[in-house]
């Protein structure tokens, strides 16, 4: 823990924290995700974080992160925020299941068992382009189904530390017929409670370094409006295989840690 302090605080650390917040900010604004698996695995490989304090440091940048996403897509009327308000309180309940079940639970099988939803997720968004002009109706099956899918990505979030984005986005566009940018402008707002909520218990556990957080999440500010302003002029199905693309990289990041883990 005490090497981890000394390698964070030298000078080429914090210009690394600074990139690696403009890196999460531009994909955060883009795609509607929280930038998550872009800063933890660059905090573990380039910073020397140990998985848990990286994990926790990129919880709270996705706080100021998140709300920078939000007022940009919120300008554009691009929010459905009953929806994602709704998506929270599910998330919230989901992620303490889930940080319950993970010890009874194989990692491996989780891990793969992600990487499949991420191969169908990835097919689905070439054979789907969701509408510019779709309108979300809120429906008390629709709000319920809302609740489930809040607890699925808390769930998957406690399990194996990846979610948000990566599961809201997707399913709002495909399950429930959300345009493109409304998916990602509900996505980033779903995040804010849900961030705040597991920094609180992670600074009681002191994983998270607040400095290396500051920074990374003032400096993804800074390319979060940036990332939004550039999805609206990217077409659906443009879009969907940038999307796709992303998937590609997060799905192999799982893979490597399955085998990795099986390897032990």
């Amino acid at each position: 823990m005490h090497e981890d302090h000394a390698i964070t605080r030298e000078p080429r650390a914090y210009l690394g924290y600074v990139v690696i917040g403009l890196i999460a900010g531009l994909l955060s604004g883009l795609f509607g995700v929280g930038g998550g698996t872009v800063i933890v695995p660059l905090l573990v490989l380039l910073l020397r974080f140990d998985q848990r304090r990286a994990a926790g440091t990129s919880l709270t940048a996705i706080v100021p992160t998140a709300s920078v996403g939000v007022v940009s897509y919120a300008l554009s009327g691009s929010v459905a925020w009953i929806a994602a308000l709704i998506l929270a309180a599910g998330a919230v309940v989901g992620a303490q299941i889930g940080s319950r079940l993970m010890p009874k639970l194989s990692q491996t099988v989780l891990r793969w068992g992600f990487v499949v939803f991420l191969v169908v997720v990835m097919v689905s968004l070439f054979l789907v382009i969701p509408s510019r002009d779709a309108v979300f109706e809120l429906s008390w099956l629709s709000g319920v189904g809302l609740v489930l899918v809040g607890m699925l990505t808390g769930v998957i979030a406690g399990l194996i530390g990846v979610g948000g984005g990566v599961v809201v986005v997707p399913v709002l566009m495909l399950v429930f017929g959300t345009s493109d940018l409304v998916a990602k402008g509900t996505s980033l707002l779903m995040m804010i409670p849900t961030a705040v909520s597991g920094t609180i218990g992670n600074l009681r556990h002191g994983n998270v370094d607040l400095v290396a957080a500051g920074i990374i999440g003032l400096s993804a500010c800074t390319m979060t409006a940036l990332g939004a302003w550039l999805a609206s002029f990217i077409d659906p199905a443009t879009g969907n295989i940038l999307f796709a693309v992303y998937l590609v990289v997060i799905a192999v990041q799982m893979s490597i840690k399955a085998i990795r883990s099986r390897g032990r």
